[in-house]
């Protein structure tokens, strides 16, 4: 479905387009951005520079300068990593412009529940963030929609007989779990393996040089290569050349990351949070195509490792799993349809 002549003004962090720090929360905006163009829609982007969702006064200068200058009565949506911060500056416009918002992390805060107040409608990134916001902010709930994420297809990944070679993609952070995933890595010395870890190493360098020193100490240095944020061709091959996505975050909202590996067919081991049981679904048959394990328990993590290394079975199992699942995962045409719904919606 075509929608010409409508026009979207959508306000994203600055650093959209930054390769050197990717996340699914920008990568979610570019392709809604791009697939709003492809349904006939008038994008007109405002990137606003500033460190979000921590603005300091000039970003907050700069974003109420951008939403002055929109004009009246059109519909605007607003990554929430921006909007859920600054409250004030949403509220002069509620009546003039027609806000809609997009969460893709709640912060379960009182500038969230104002700022969300102020929007017709709040799009989520998962089902597990609308229903947490529904449960948050109840008499919000008619405008609360999910549009959870797509994923690109992708030819599958060929695999190993043994499944020895991990993958982990995401930024070296804190709430991504590294710390655990290194311990529970240590525990494993004694197996084959190796893990490349994908993603910035710029967020926290404090606890860069940790792991790296946690990993000298534990005689991991050769086998965990910490290669920095991979993108396009560089990110599709190290998940051609991985047996198994281990993603041991102590929280996500939904998990982009996951649906890439299924996307190849790729199985996950992933920890059982926020949105990454919905992301790992199952396949048509009911099985699931990875394994789930508490957050921050080293050894829970390194026990699902162990059985994923040591049982052909195993193994086997959750790659016809992770193949049939890869058939039902959304595009991102479905994605950006029920995004531009609620867009519509909110126009007339």
């Amino acid at each position: 479905m075509i929608d010409a002549g409508r026009a979207a003004h959508v306000v994203l962090p600055g650093d959209i387009d930054d390769p050197a720090t990717p996340s699914g929360g920008n990568s979610y905006d570019r392709r809604i951005c791009a697939g709003l163009g492809e349904r006939g829609w008038s994008v007109h982007e405002h990137p606003v520079p500033g460190g979000w969702p921590h603005p300091d006064p000039a970003d907050r200068a700069t974003l109420a300068g951008v939403l002055a200058g929109v004009p009246d009565d059109a519909v605007v949506l607003i990554d929430g990593l921006i909007a859920s911060t600054v409250p004030d500056l949403l509220a002069p416009h509620a009546g003039r412009l027609r806000l809609v918002i997009l969460v893709h992390l709640p912060f379960d805060d009182e500038a969230e529940a104002r700022a969300l107040t102020s929007a017709r409608a709040v799009v989520t990134t998962s089902e597990w963030t609308r229903r947490t916001l529904m449960a948050r902010h109840p008499t919000l709930a008619e405008r609360i929609r999910a549009a959870p994420p797509g994923v690109r297809p992708a030819p599958p990944a060929a695999g190993s007989a043994t499944g020895d070679r991990l993958l982990c993609v995401a930024a070296v952070a804190q709430h991504k779990g590294y710390d655990v995933l290194v311990d529970a890595l240590a525990t494993l010395v004694g197996r084959s393996w190796t893990m490349v870890c994908a993603g910035s190493l710029t967020r926290e360098p404090d606890l860069v040089r940790r792991l790296r020193d946690r990993l000298t100490g534990a005689g991991l240095g050769e086998r965990v290569r910490l290669v920095g944020p991979l993108t396009g061709a560089a990110l599709d091959a190290a998940y051609a050349a991985a047996d198994l996505l281990v993603l041991p975050s102590r929280g996500e909202t939904y998990g982009m990351v996951v649906t890439e590996a299924l996307a190849r067919g790729l199985p996950v081991l992933a920890t059982e949070v926020g949105g990454l049981p919905e992301a790992l679904g199952h396949a048509p048959g009911g099985d699931r195509p990875g394994l789930l394990v508490a957050p921050e328990d080293p050894a829970a993590l390194a026990a699902a490792l162990t059985r994923w290394l040591d049982d052909d079975a195993l193994r086997a199992r959750l790659r016809r799993a992770a193949l049939a699942r890869r058939g039902t995962l959304t595009d991102w045409p479905r994605t950006t349809a029920l995004l531009a719904a609620v867009l519509k919606e909110v126009a007339e």
